[in-house]
């Protein structure tokens, strides 16, 4: 059963969601809306030709920083020095380069206006945080996402050159902020670097401080 939100601060117990994950429809992108859904293991994920869609998958891909996997060739690239990093220097252009440049498995058009000026949002009160990726002063790779408890539930990330992405990635799993990185969709390259599915209750175990 798909649930339909109104003005109220309430969403429906996440087990009841689709076996797509699907949860909920409608509500708002509000801040308290955004992060009581963070809390929850709920997130949302829609276009521009929908209305706002709530999922809260079943399983979650996940990477434990302590898990992760760093290829002989890009522990290379990481000690030539080709980049630098920065962290929440420049969110709003790292959100605006994830929507625009592809990245695996989806095309970037999911981040809506709305979508964008509501993270815009959740950053500026230092619930969102961007890592930026910069090569001769120029923005080349990045991520962006949100900060529940010790998670870290991953928006987009996006990448101009080869290997920007995964170093920011690396440096996200390497600030010792978190237990567990969100991935939300599954893709071969997050797994080759060590991402996981893990089921829901583990996940709101560690969302919720219990693991």
């Amino acid at each position: 059963m798909i649930f339909r939100l109104d003005e109220r601060l309430v969403f429906p117990n996440p087990e009841l969601a689709e076996p797509d994950g699907l949860l909920a429809v409608g509500g708002d992108l509000s801040a308290d809306r955004l992060l009581l859904a963070y809390s929850h293991g709920i997130f949302p994920w829609y276009s521009d030709d929908t209305p706002i869609l709530w999922y809260a998958p079943h399983e979650r891909f996940v990477l434990y920083p302590n898990e992760l996997r760093i290829s002989k060739s890009m522990k290379q690239v990481l000690r030539s020095g080709k980049f630098k990093i920065t962290v929440n220097q420049v969110f709003e252009k790292v959100i605006d380069a994830c929507s625009v440049v592809p990245r695996e498995g989806q095309d970037g058009t999911w981040i809506t206006n709305d979508m964008k000026q509501a993270y815009q949002n959740l950053h500026q009160l230092g619930h969102a945080h961007s890592y930026e990726v910069w090569q001769d002063d120029e923005l080349v790779g990045g991520l962006y996402g949100v900060q529940a408890g010790r998670v870290f539930c991953g928006e987009s990330m996006f990448s101009k050159v080869s290997n920007a992405s995964k170093t920011a990635l690396i440096a996200l799993c390497q600030s010792g902020l978190y237990n567990l990185i969100d991935c939300q969709v599954h893709t071969e390259h997050l797994e080759s670097m060590g991402a996981r599915f893990i089921t829901r209750a583990d996940y709101l175990h560690i969302l919720q401080g219990e693991a």
